[in-house]
């Protein structure tokens, strides 16, 4: 009697929440201003520079009210941009422990998750932010990385599509998909 294989990633529930993305309504404490952006983000030329654009949703999905909050999580970040992982771990914790619905500490755990290699984590934290917010263009491409990194390529397509939809500026997504059309797959 053989083991049983472990089982794979479980990616379909998350899968499902990206295939909703276009029609799902974000959080309502989430600032206003970011539908505007997003209208400005979807423009094939928008009138300002996208970069201008993107910092501006970053900088709003980073922001909250609560000082501490905004305090904790420039830590985070800092400690995830120095790559000192054991000590964001427990800031971003924290984060979601206090603060459940703010879409961006899950998304920066979920990218933690998967930086450390701990999918089955980052898919969770990823369903979260998509809960939460699902203009997310970040934590949808974050999927499509780790339906990548398991060979889950239709999924990674798909995802990368819809990540595109919100953001169409992601040149490297665009590359990425580009290397993922089906004249470009080799069977090995």
């Amino acid at each position: 009697m053989t083991s049983p294989l472990p089982s794979p990633l479980p990616i379909d529930p998350v899968f499902q929440l990206v295939l909703e993305v276009p029609v799902r309504t974000p959080c309502p404490d989430l600032p206003r201003r970011l539908t505007n952006l997003f209208q400005e983000l979807a423009l094939e030329e928008p009138p300002r520079p996208v970069e201008e654009i993107e910092d501006q949703i970053w900088a709003l999905w980073s922001s909250h009210e609560d000082r501490i909050a905004e305090e904790t999580m420039a830590a985070a970040v800092e400690s995830l941009s120095s790559g000192s992982l054991k000590t964001a771990r427990p800031l971003l914790d924290h984060l979601v422990a206090m603060y459940p619905d703010w879409p961006e500490a899950w998304n920066k755990r979920a990218m933690l998750a998967s930086i450390e290699k701990r999918d089955a984590d980052s898919l969770l934290d990823i369903a979260q932010t998509l809960r939460l917010e699902p203009r997310h263009f970040g934590a949808v491409a974050g999927f499509g990385n780790l339906c990548l990194r398991h060979g889950h390529l239709n999924e990674a397509r798909a995802a990368f599509q819809i990540a595109l939809g919100i953001n169409p500026h992601m040149e490297d997504l665009r590359d990425m998909l580009e290397n993922l059309s089906p004249h470009h797959l080799m069977l090995h």
